[in-house]
């Protein structure tokens, strides 16, 4: 509320004072805080703004620096605007269209004929500098709708109009970089030279407004930090990250393929990447069976109408295929496994004392993504779900989803995977079923997070659109997060297909359903193994386990009873006895990421041993065999993460 006197009382750190009304952020914070020199933006009544900005109402105010993401976008944002004005000064008939900062940097979008090269990418950097050495101010101005229009009309900016014929209201923001002006709502930094080290990172197509119909546009990628150490440490992460792509090891140890040729974003699983499956989909049937889980199978198509009932032509259909006519009637691939899953639980009729019901499926589905969003393993247009339904009373929702929990975090800890982010997802703005029904999970989610002793943050409105759900996001090597896990209470489906059970009393009473995903999808998963472990499996999970080396063709026939005993114990061995030097093969089998070799020479021939190497160089010579054996099983067993030293 405003003051009538010329002074407004700021709380800053927990304390409150009185300032001249108009103050500028920084001024304030500055004058308040002799540590607050690294400031990039501020907050100010849970608004995001520039430190230039006035302060005209009494208020809470904070500082943000780069280790905050109001800091850190305020910081990438102002970078992408740099890159522009360079972009506009070497190449003026350019036309602009967005830069926003995003997860890690930013981007901007540029109209051109002519398509960047990396040659432009490095002319840009330069001017990039000059701007930044010049200190140009981040001016904000207030604009009328009208005359913004007639402002970017006037430079030719067809993307800036198209936006501005979208926004209703009276006035806009502006902001100007030297000669560079762009409609934006900002936050920026003050100054220009705030920006110390930057870098161009890539050049990439990207559809106006991401719509296939609309023109190509060239999207520059980069990103900025407040010093070169922190940039080349980014760098460096980068470059490591380029050598796990699962792409690259996927076909350096031939574990799967596209091809885009025959359809995009279809996985085809080589055998060395279907032996990795099958210990993935071993373990978790195994581990299903054990938790109470029943295994279910169901089709890959339906009648159109399971999915109108389902609402899923109501709320997803953009992410579905279009259907199929057979015998006169629309069918529809499956993009979820529920609906059936729902057909087979009415199948019969149910008592309370058959619930809880908890069912699981590997369940391949068809979901799909724009051609430009396909990535790999990671972002496809058919994969296998590692789904699960769980059918219960109202009472029993809070215990199935503690156990589902707990059953989560023991599969991911066992793949690997210590550290985790967990997400509450509230209600979306388009959803289906009653408000009272989504508090009550919502509750339901909450509490069992409480008594899992989880911590957790709100996703506001990230909820499926039917229901709340709880997202466990995994840390890779890297520090990098992956969206793998969910678990979702949901009371609109049940309400939509009647599923029902006979309470003690004899009476009619709705289900609840609770969906689960502990993986997510097996070749998702997949690809995030690959990454986190570039390559090198554990030895549980390894297509090939140990590769056996001859020194010399004298010990093939010893080497090759060795290759016998390790496949008759179930270990997954290879012998290579080709007429190459021993260094040749060691460095072949270490290419190929195998946990162990046996090296096996005149001496292991004579004395009945085995010369053990490991992956990562480490060497052991008289290594009785039958030990070694015993050793690898209990390895695979325990399912060990580590590769033991000998």
């Amino acid at each position: 509320m405003k003051r009538m006197s010329e002074k407004i009382r700021i709380t800053y750190n927990g304390e409150t004072f009185e300032a001249d009304k108009g103050v500028r952020a920084g001024v304030f914070i500055k004058e308040k805080d002799a540590q607050a020199g690294d400031a990039l933006a501020a907050g100010f009544n849970g608004a995001v703004i520039g430190l230039n900005a006035p302060l005209e109402d009494d208020g809470e105010l904070r500082a943000y620096t780069f280790a905050d993401a109001e800091g850190r976008d305020t910081y990438w944002h102002s970078t992408s605007h740099v890159m522009a004005a360079a972009v506009k000064k070497l190449f003026p008939g350019v036309k602009v269209a967005i830069g926003p900062a995003v997860e890690e940097g930013f981007y901007y979008d540029f109209d051109r004929e002519k398509p960047f090269t990396e040659d432009d990418l490095a002319g840009i950097e330069a001017e990039m500098k000059n701007i930044i050495k010049e200190n140009h101010p981040f001016k904000r101005k207030e604009m009328g709708l009208e005359d913004a229009k007639k402002f970017f009309a006037g430079a030719g900016e067809i993307y800036k109009t198209e936006i501005l014929e979208g926004i209703d209201a009276e006035k806009v923001s502006i902001y100007e970089t030297g000669e560079f002006a762009d409609l934006c709502r900002g936050p920026h930094l003050t100054y220009t030279k705030k920006i110390k080290s930057f870098k161009l990172l890539k050049l990439a197509g990207a559809y106006w407004r991401g719509d296939e119909k609309n023109r190509m546009l060239q999207r520059i990628y980069g990103i900025s930090f407040p010093s070169q150490d922190m940039l080349q440490e980014y760098l460096d992460r980068i470059e490591e990250a380029k050598q796990r792509d699962h792409r690259k090891l996927g076909r350096e140890l031939d574990l799967f393929s596209t091809h885009e040729e025959f359809g995009a974003g279809l996985i085809y699983w080589h055998p060395k990447g279907g032996v990795v499956r099958k210990e993935m989909e071993d373990f978790w049937r195994d581990e299903h069976i054990k938790n109470g889980y029943g295994l279910v199978f169901s089709p890959h198509i339906a009648k159109i109408d399971l999915w109108e009932t389902s609402g899923h032509t109501g709320f997803y259909r953009e992410n579905m295929f279009d259907t199929m006519n057979i015998d006169e009637m629309q069918y529809q691939l499956k993009p979820m496994n529920c609906p059936f899953h729902i057909l087979m639980y009415k199948n019969s009729k149910k008592s309370y004392r058959d619930l809880p019901l908890r069912w699981a499926e590997l369940g391949t589905v068809y979901r799909y993504e724009k051609s430009g969003v396909l990535h790999g393993l990671l972002r496809v247009r058919g994969f296998t779900q590692d789904d699960a339904h769980i059918f219960c009373t109202e009472a029993q929702v809070e215990e199935e989803i503690i156990n589902a929990l707990n059953f989560v975090m023991h599969i991911l800890r066992t793949f690997g995977f210590k550290d985790f982010e967990v997400y509450l997802s509230t209600m979306p703005e388009e959803h289906i079923g009653e408000k009272e029904a989504w508090e009550k999970a919502q509750a339901a989610l909450n509490a069992a997070l409480a008594k899992a002793g989880l911590k957790y943050d709100v996703d506001e409105g990230g909820g499926a659109f039917y229901g709340p759900k709880i997202d466990i996001k995994i840390k890779d090597a890297l520090g990098r997060t992956w969206q793998c896990s969910t678990i979702q209470v949901d009371f609109a489906l049940s309400e939509r297909f009647g599923i029902d059970y006979t309470g003690k009393d004899g009476n009619e009473h709705r289900a609840i359903m609770i969906h689960r995903a502990l993986m997510g999808s097996l070749e998702r998963f997949f690809g995030v193994l690959i990454e986190h472990y570039k390559g090198a499996f554990p030895l549980w999970l390894a297509p090939v386990q140990v590769s056996v080396l001859t020194i010399t063709q004298r010990s093939d026939e010893y080497a090759a009873k060795l290759l016998e005993r390790l496949k008759v114990e179930g270990i997954r061995a290879v012998l290579d006895d080709d007429n190459e030097k021993i260094g040749a093969k060691i460095r072949k089998a270490a290419m190929e990421k195998i946990p162990y070799m046996l090296i096996i020479g005149d001496k292991e021939t004579e004395d009945k041993t085995v010369s053990v190497r490991l992956r990562g160089g480490q060497e052991a010579k008289g290594v009785d065999f039958e030990g070694f054996i015993k050793r690898l099983k209990e390895e695979i067993k325990n399912k060990d993460i580590e590769i033991r030293e000998i």
